[in-house]
């Protein structure tokens, strides 16, 4: 479920599972996604918590990195046209923008993502490596 512990370890909790035909299931609950990611980060000593609840069954979910020194990351979820055909309903991210910006501007970012969706997902999670175990997009 979850890989190794080093800056791009990733999350890997939604795993494409089968019903006992060998259908495909969809992916996993928002909530269900963000408690594990939640859990992961606690394991690796990285704190983190729900800024906003969501949509429980499928909210977005965005994620910031606050690196401690006045910077942050966010991980956004990526564009479908990222996904790989074999792997559909795995949540993958982003980086917006690719490098730390100050927290006010992602907070800006956020608040606008709030009044397009509000069904958004918003964890935050502190760590001034910037670790964020989370699927990014390939390139």
């Amino acid at each position: 479920m979850f890989s190794g512990g080093s800056h791009s370890a990733a999350v890997n909790t939604g795993a494409v599972a089968s019903d006992s035909s060998g259908t495909p299931m969809s992916r996993l609950k928002s909530s269900i996604w963000v408690a594990a990611y939640l859990r992961r980060c606690q394991s690796e000593g990285v704190f983190g918590a729900v800024r906003r609840r969501g949509a429980e069954e499928a909210g977005a979910v965005f994620v910031k990195v606050a690196l401690l020194n006045g910077n942050a990351m966010l991980y956004a979820p990526a564009p479908q046209s990222a996904y790989d055909d074999s792997r559909p309903v795995e949540r993958v991210f982003a980086a917006s923008p690719p490098q730390p910006v100050e927290e006010r501007k992602i907070e800006e970012r956020l608040m606008k993502e709030i009044s397009f969706d509000p069904d958004v997902w918003i964890v935050e999670t502190e760590d001034k490596a910037g670790r964020h175990f989370l699927d990014l997009v390939k390139g």
